[in-house]
């Protein structure tokens, strides 16, 4: 099965980079020292710090994997400019219909989502909701909480 694209902003790009860096060298190191540690306490049959420490271990060259094979497929996204469309990595001011109250958010992929920093997933209901759509457009977007209509007053890269 081949791997999906990870689309990634240039930021989020450097910092899976940084991440892969630090698990590899100083996490990975960290753990192995864990490990040492707790395999001089004796029977590790019943050593609970010898099994979190492999717990920790799986867990990090796990992420590694992960990383690596996001990295392995990244398609960094260009923001070139202002736009009439909105595309991966656009930000959107939108204005809610028929209350009038303005927000922004920015389509990344889903790699970088983070809905608390207002950067929500291209493929989420929102993102597919407006990925495409023009200044001035009318979309409505359904929810688990309903559907809501807004309005895209700003398209910004």
């Amino acid at each position: 099965m081949p791997e999906r694209e990870v689309f990634l902003t240039s930021d989020g790009l450097r910092k899976l980079e940084d991440e892969l860096g630090y698990l590899k060298t100083t996490k990975r190191k960290d753990v192995a020292a864990r490990i040492k540690q707790a395999k001089e306490f004796g029977d590790l049959s019943e050593n609970s710090e010898y099994e979190d420490a492999k717990n920790e271990q799986a867990f990090v060259e796990g992420r590694i994997l992960t990383v690596q094979a996001m990295l392995r497929n990244a398609r960094v996204i260009t923001q070139n400019g202002g736009s009439e469309k909105v595309n991966l990595g656009s930000r959107v001011r939108l204005q809610e219909v028929p209350n009038g109250d303005e927000f922004e958010y920015q389509i990344v992929g889903v790699a970088e989502a983070d809905p608390l920093k207002d950067r929500i997933s291209n493929e989420s209901p929102v993102g597919q909701a407006l990925l495409g759509r023009r200044l001035g457009d009318v979309v409505e977007i359904k929810v688990p909480a309903g559907a809501f209509s807004y309005k895209i007053v700003g398209i910004l890269q």
